[in-house]
């Protein structure tokens, strides 16, 4: 937990960087939102200061605002509070791959210093160490998507030099750029330590701030590869109060619903 400012707000790292990433999205853009974090952050982003933020689903759901976080993409939740459900082939079709995605967000088991991202496996494709759950539409997503967001903790494991296996393209295996893909890529990777961004002529990722009570040290002690910290580095914005209270309050809603239906 840390504690800062003259309110003594206690936040946890997790909760840090939820809202860091959640107010990366702004106001009236159409997201693609993934399953977990970025869920998490999406829809307090609607609870707070992007009401209009417009949510879709990869399940097809359009304009959803679940009042729990949902458990996956089939949640009857999203189809319940959304505008409209359409067909998966036209969310990627007409939404994802015809230009109306403004940005995607991401999490993912690996990402390395060129903001490729592994969901697929860790260790050879053929004989894998472990078999993650997949690509779903992410690929997609990261190809198509405007900008893409990404979230996931940050530590050696997860922060590899190369990823074992490239699930959803960054800026290629040598950061050779997009190579034909649609969207801008990741614009920023938000965890538990800091924020990163890509340079913007070698696509390196960059660490570019830190969040309270965290230091440069342990930034780069959680990377697998010789990590570049910007100049000047500068401390992430302490949550608000009033985000605290959102995003518990969505928290204890989800947790509740969950525990009375056995979830």
């Amino acid at each position: 937990m840390v504690e800062t400012g003259p309110e003594e707000r206690t936040f946890t790292p997790d909760e840090m960087m939820t809202v860091t990433a959640s107010r990366d999205l702004r106001n009236g853009q159409v997201c693609f939102v993934g399953i977990g974090l970025p869920s998490e952050a999406a829809n307090l982003a609607r609870l707070s200061h992007a009401p209009d933020v417009v949510l879709i689903y990869e399940s097809g759901t359009i304009g959803t605002r679940p009042e729990i976080l949902p458990l996956s993409i089939g949640d009857g939740e999203l189809a319940e509070k959304a505008d409209l459900v359409v067909s998966v082939p036209e969310v990627f079709s007409y939404w994802l791959q015809g230009g109306r995605i403004d940005v995607g967000f991401l999490s993912a088991a690996q990402i390395d210093r060129y903001g490729n991202l592994n969901s697929t496996v860790i260790g050879s494709y053929e004989h894998p160490d472990v078999r993650l759950p997949g690509a779903g539409g992410a690929p997609e997503i990261a190809s198509s998507a405007g900008e893409v967001i990404v979230m996931l903790r940050q530590n050696p494991r997860s922060f590899v030099a190369a990823v074992d296996f490239v699930t959803s393209v960054g800026f290629g295996r040598h950061g050779e750029g997009r190579q034909g893909n649609v969207g801008a890529g990741p614009t920023v990777i938000i965890t538990d330590l800091g924020v990163l961004r890509p340079d913007p002529v070698s696509h390196e990722l960059t660490l570019v701030s830190v969040h309270p009570g965290v230091t440069v040290e342990q930034a780069v002690a959680a990377t697998s590869w010789d990590l570049a910290v910007g100049e000047p580095l500068e401390v992430s914005e302490p949550p608000t109060m009033a985000e605290l209270a959102t995003l518990r309050a969505l928290k204890a809603r989800t947790s509740e619903a969950h525990s009375r239906t056995g979830a």
